[in-house]
């Protein structure tokens, strides 16, 4: 069934008897080409590999429900503001799957490029940002630089002239925006799965076979099941699942929390960042302000956190829009992160022969989704990165070329 407004009309007649289910749901095969563990990222690799490449004999094995890990734990932003010369590119192209993934997939993810907004608050961090919009641009991003004077008209409630931290300009990037989290998640397993390729839920992996130092398959909750190819996308579980094949992984797993106010009248026009702090925020559909911070920054495995990030993202909310004061907070939820030493992601195949890894998304894991998704089935479908994820080989960190993103891995204190 292909999704039109002709198909909701004609549906509507009917009573919406007609529709049809998202997606197929097999029982697995005793075998496959390609295994893909986690319906993250995987979904996305699952797509590619059969859209792409023509592999369409995949499977991907989520140990719950579709969404019921970072996919559906996150803030829902899309943006490609980054500076390091192996992430700008690679953000860049998953900024562009974005712009096209709804007619692509026939399915609406709700992408909203509203813009994003990072506030700066000193002469040196402008010049920072100066320095990092014109990477953009040379990188064929867009970048935008605002003024005081400019930043005061977008966005007048603003606190410019708070004694601390006095907002003196932003970096705007119109192309950035929203996505709805779980919509992702639901076009991409809808239309890999008219691919061929199978989405089997409540399907935990708890170990890899291994024969003569090669993977040939996995065991899960269902049975072993044997595949030519095994990747892990598994994000916060990544140190835990690649444990069962004997890797230690450069990552390490931490607790992001979530919040959501109560519905307001639209007030925000996109994403804003606080520049003396981690705090961001933007607007949903519903009218809920949707914002986070930083790390609970103690190692853990639990999607919940603690009261003091919860204070700290709260001073960071008060720092910029004292408005937010009489606003109440309905719900907040935490998702666990991978993060890597160098806060950049990492995919590359493992020691193991045909056992392969993605992981290390640190606080850009859901922006990256498309691209993420596109280079890992590059790399199945060929044995070789793609030339946009070629940076991010597992070894880096024993040869010492790190891709130190502002250093906001797990602990940056030590790069």
């Amino acid at each position: 069934m292909r999704y039109s407004a002709f198909t909701i009309f004609s549906q509507g007649l009917t009573g919406n008897r007609g529709w049809k289910e998202l997606w197929r749901k097999p029982e697995p095969k005793p075998s496959y080409d390609v295994i893909v563990i986690g319906a993250g990222h995987g979904m996305a690799a699952g797509y590619y590999l059969a859209a792409k490449h023509g592999i369409s004999n995949v499977a991907v094995l989520e140990k719950s429900w579709l969404g019921s890990g970072n996919t559906g734990r996150n803030t829902t932003i899309i943006r490609s503001n980054y500076m390091m010369p192996e992430n700008q590119p690679f953000y860049e192209h998953s900024l562009k799957l974005w712009e096209g993934l709804e007619q692509e997939l026939n399915f609406n993810a709700m992408v909203s490029q509203r813009g994003i907004v990072n506030l700066f608050h000193s002469d040196s961090q402008r010049d920072d940002f100066v320095r990092r919009g014109n990477v953009m641009l040379m990188s064929g991003a867009d970048a935008e630089l605002l003024d005081e004077a400019q930043l005061r008209r977008m966005c007048p409630y603003l606190d410019f002239d708070n004694a601390r931290f006095p907002i003196r300009g932003g970096l705007l990037q119109r192309r950035g925006g929203t996505v709805r989290h779980d919509a992702v998640s639901w076009g991409y397993a809808r239309a890999a799965s008219k691919l061929g390729v199978d989405l089997i839920q409540n399907c935990e992996v708890t170990g890899f076979r291994i024969d003569k130092g090669r993977c040939v398959g996995v065991e899960t909750t269902l049975g072993p099941i044997a595949a030519g190819r095994v990747v892990s996308c598994v994000a916060g579980s990544s140190s835990r699942v690649m444990k069962n094949a004997g890797i230690t992984l450069p990552i390490e797993s931490h607790v992001l929390q979530a919040f959501v106010s109560e519905g307001l009248k639209p007030c925000l026009p996109g994403v804003m960042t606080f520049g003396a702090g981690h705090f961001y925020i933007s607007q949903s559909d519903k009218g809920g302000l949707v914002f986070g911070g930083g790390l609970d920054h103690y190692n853990s495995y639990a999607q919940r956190g603690n009261l003091p990030a919860l204070e700290d993202v709260c001073e960071g909310a008060m720092a910029i829009m004292p408005m937010l004061g009489r606003a109440r907070l309905l719900r907040m939820w935490g998702g666990v992160m991978d993060m890597s030493m160098d806060g950049s992601p990492i995919i590359d195949e493992t020691p193991i022969a045909g056992l392969y890894f993605n992981g290390g998304w640190c606080y850009g894991g859901f922006k990256a989704t498309p691209a993420s998704g596109y280079c890992t089935a590059h790399l199945l479908a060929t044995g070789e990165p793609h030339e946009l994820a070629a940076g991010f080989r597992l070894d880096r960190f024993r040869r010492g070329q790190l891709i130190d993103e502002k250093g906001v891995g797990a602990q940056p204190n030590l790069h």
